[in-house]
Parts: C-alpha cells; sequence; structure tokens
C-alpha cells in the first residue's frame, strides 16, 4: 500500500510527461514524421563538441577509479573551482569553491535547498505561471507553496504588489525562475530590485530570514541581447540553483549546482547542512564523469541562435494564423492564448492535427498553453498549416 502523500501524486501525475508519454504512441501510430510533439523541454540540440571530446578524453586517459568513484558529497574540488571562476568572470561574484555544491540537477538542486531551510508548515511563494513540480518540492518538506496570480495584463511580470501581501511570518523563501518556464519573458533588473526591497522590508518587519531562490535552468536562453540580472548581486539572501540541462544539452545527464554566497545569513552552517542534504537526500553526490567533464566544458555553449530561429518562425506563424503569444525573451517555450476559456478542450482540439501541446493549469495559468519549441526547425515548419488548420476552427 502507498503512503497517503503519494496517492495525491499518483492520481494526478504530471501532465507534460503523460503528453510525452502519448507523443510516443501517436509517432507509433501515424509515423513520427506526421506528429507535432511540442510537450516537453527536451533540448534538441546536440551538446557542444568540447563535451563529446572532454567524455573520449576522460574515459579513455583519466585514473578509472577516480573517474567512477565516489568524492566529497559538495563534488570535486576542481570541478567547484571551475563552476566559481566561471560565475566571477561573467558577473563579477568572489565565489570559490566552498560556495558551490555540485547536484543531480537543478531539481535536486531545489531540493537540497528546500530542505535544508524549510520547516513544516513554513511557506515557499512562487509566481504563476510556474514549473508545475515546486509544489511537490516544497510539499516534500511539509511546507506550504503559496502562489501569486499570474499577470497577463503586465506582460507576466510578477505582481509585486501582491507579493507583498502574501509575505507573512512564516514566508521562508520566494522560487524565481528567469528566464521563465513556460512564459519564456525575463524578469528585467528594476523588476528585481523592486521584489528585493520589498523582501529587504519584509525581513526587518518580521526579524526573520527570507530567501530568494533563482531556478536557472534557462539562464544561456536569451535572446536579442537580452540581459538575464544575476541575483545575488541585488539580495545579500538569494541561493541560485541552477542546471546545465539546456545550457549544454544534457539533460539526462542530470548535473547542476547550488551557489551559497558568503553574504546570505549564517553562510558557513547554511553550506554545511546543503551538503548533508544532498547526502541524506539520497542523491549522495552529483555524478562523477560528467562532473569532470563540466571542470573541463564550464565556458561552451549551446547553440542558442537555433532556439532563437525557431521562436521566431513559430511565433511569426502562429500570431499570422490569428493566435495570440507572448513573444519569447528567453526560455524555449511559446506562451500562447487560448481562443476559448476551456484551454484543455483546445489541447484535445490540437491532437486531431496532431498537434500536441501543454495545458496551462499545468502551470497555474488555464487559458493558456504552452508549446515547447526545442524541436527541429523542419518540425516548425511541417507544423504551421497545421496550426493554421486548427485556428480556422475559432477565428
Amino acid at each position: 500500500m502507498i503512503s497517503k502523500k503519494m496517492e495525491p501524486l499518483v492520481n494526478n501525475n504530471s501532465v507534460i510527461r503523460a503528453m510525452f508519454e502519448e507523443g510516443k504512441q501517436m509517432a507509433d501510430k501515424y509515423g513520427a514524421e506526421n506528429v507535432f510533439d511540442f510537450s516537453i523541454g527536451n533540448p534538441n540540440v546536440p551538446a557542444p563538441k568540447e563535451v563529446q571530446e572532454a567524455i573520449i578524453d576522460i574515459v579513455t586517459n583519466e585514473d578509472p577509479v577516480k573517474v567512477h568513484g565516489y568524492m566529497n558529497n559538495a563534488g570535486f574540488p576542481e570541478t567547484r573551482a571551475a563552476v566559481a571562476g566561471n560565475l566571477n568572470r561573467r558577473f563579477g561574484t568572489n565565489f570559490t569553491e566552498k560556495n558551490i555544491i555540485m547536484t543531480v540537477g537543478a531539481g535536486s538542486a531545489l531540493n537540497v535547498l528546500l530542505k535544508t531551510m524549510l520547516e513544516p508548515g513554513e511557506e515557499v511563494i512562487a509566481f504563476a505561471p510556474y514549473f508545475v513540480e515546486y509544489g511537490n518540492y516544497v510539499a516534500n518538506y511539509d511546507g506550504k507553496l503559496v502562489v501569486i496570480s499570474p499577470n497577463p495584463e503586465g506582460g507576466f511580470m510578477p505582481k509585486l504588489d501582491e507579493f507583498e501581501g502574501a509575505i507573512t511570518p512564516k514566508t521562508k523563501a520566494v522560487i524565481i525562475n528567469n528566464p521563465n518556464n513556460p512564459t519564456g519573458v525575463i524578469y528585467p533588473e528594476s523588476v528585481i530590485k523592486e521584489m528585493a526591497a520589498i523582501m529587504e522590508k519584509k525581513q526587518k518587519e518580521y526579524g526573520s530570514v527570507i530567501y530568494l531562490i533563482s531556478d536557472e535552468p534557462y539562464r544561456e536562453l536569451a535572446y536579442d541581447g537580452a540581459e538575464v540580472p544575476y541575483l545575488t548581486k541585488y539580495y545579500d539572501n538569494t541561493l541560485v540553483g541552477y542546471s546545465y540541462s539546456k545550457s549544454l544539452s544534457l539533460p539526462g545527464e542530470r548535473i547542476g549546482y547550488v551557489v551559497i554566497p558568503d553574504a546570505s545569513d549564517k553562510a558557513e552552517e547554511f553550506i554545511d547542512a546543503a551538503t548533508i542534504a544532498n547526502r541524506v537526500g539520497g542523491f549522495v553526490n552529483a555524478p562523477s564523469l560528467i562532473q569532470l567533464v563540466i571542470a573541463r566544458c564550464v565556458d561552451a555553449k549551446c547553440d542558442v541562435a537555433y532556439y532563437e530561429r525557431n521562436g521566431k518562425t513559430l511565433y511569426e506563424g502562429l500570431t499570422e494564423a490569428g493566435f495570440t503569444c507572448t513573444k519569447p525573451q528567453g526560455a524555449f517555450y511559446m506562451w500562447m492564448k487560448s481562443p476559448i476559456p476551456d484551454e484543455k478542450a483546445f489541447v484535445a482540439a490540437g491532437k486531431k492535427y496532431n498537434l500536441l501541446m501543454v495545458p496551462g493549469s499545468s502551470f497555474a495559468c488555464p487559458g493558456y498553453v504552452r508549446i515547447s519549441y526545442c524541436v527541429s526547425y523542419d518540425q516548425i515548419e511541417r507544423s504551421l498549416p497545421k496550426f493554421k488548420e486548427l485556428a480556422k476552427e475559432y477565428f
């Protein structure tokens, strides 16, 4: 018999994952070339060649005991030092290896941070629309997710008045995802500064620490020269969870890291506790081989122009067909308004044309759909006539 805590998760499994599995079934039935699966954020751009070269060299020439063995729960010192150096060069920070803990992707990073900080009943704030797993991560440690309503009239920027009113003595953390999944918007420096000022004010009012958790799997995917603010520069109690899944096209390798700055509250104690959380949470340490690869490839980049081209073509095609979309500034998602209030019915209608989209209710924002354009450019082009046929049912 499964636990009461797991029952709702089994009964309401991820819509995104379910759609992904449905897409594979449809591909078997109709042929992969006839199914347009935009459900999951699985990068279509290959990992940079430096990654492949590093893997081959490490496996061939390095000591296999080190390559496949245990290390400190925080990760290899040389990998953590390489990450810290990369951040310092790019953002003018002053991190060392001690500020970095290597993790099993960003999901692990967030779980490590939440396990380290949360007491049962404490609250974590997120801005809708948000990545669906946030609620599960918070519930893992008996916390409560508090959701700020979406702001379509304001370009899906955070509703800061509502945010300020939602902070209570029980608030322990705020999670933001920038660039945002699912909207593709980037919160600019002005918004970050205002958010930081509110949090500083509330910390003083309640005499408690409120952490700002920056969830950053899409940091490197920014278009048209857009800047993504580095949050530790604006608020001392910022913690960062990063993933190489999108930036280096390594989602299956499960590699990321946590940043705990010296300026954050009782940083040394938090670093020690988070390192232990990495172990007792069952992660133990990030995978050893890919850690060694990251140490060599920390400055490598994926082909961001590929995603930018996909997004531009898809945006132009959808808007020409009559749909209303949020123009993506980053990540690789198109956020499209459903032409009818029930976006799930619209998603079902799309399946008649073998178009797979994710309903916005999966991100706490009904009335919209997410279209993941980390697919081949050919799929984008071939899907547009199908979207036009779908549009004719509504416009």
